[in-house]
């Protein structure tokens, strides 16, 4: 976990320590934030929670599989 300005923001338990393509997960209110995790000043993405929900529906699922 990292803490910035008061926000807590968390890595998935799957994503290893060798440095992939991860990405942190925070609580901002009312929104959830998503960022790259090998660049977390460079600005993040807000979901609402209906967003959040229906994004990792379609990971889950496969849709953004190459």
């Amino acid at each position: 976990m990292d803490t910035v300005d008061g926000v807590v923001w968390r890595k998935s338990s799957r994503s290893g320590s060798s440095g992939g393509e991860c990405v942190e997960v925070a609580r901002l209110g009312a929104l959830n934030g998503v960022r790259d995790s090998k660049n977390p000043h460079g600005g993040h993405l807000s979901l609402e929670h209906d967003q959040w929900a229906a994004l990792v529906s379609q990971i889950k699922q496969g849709a953004f599989d190459l």
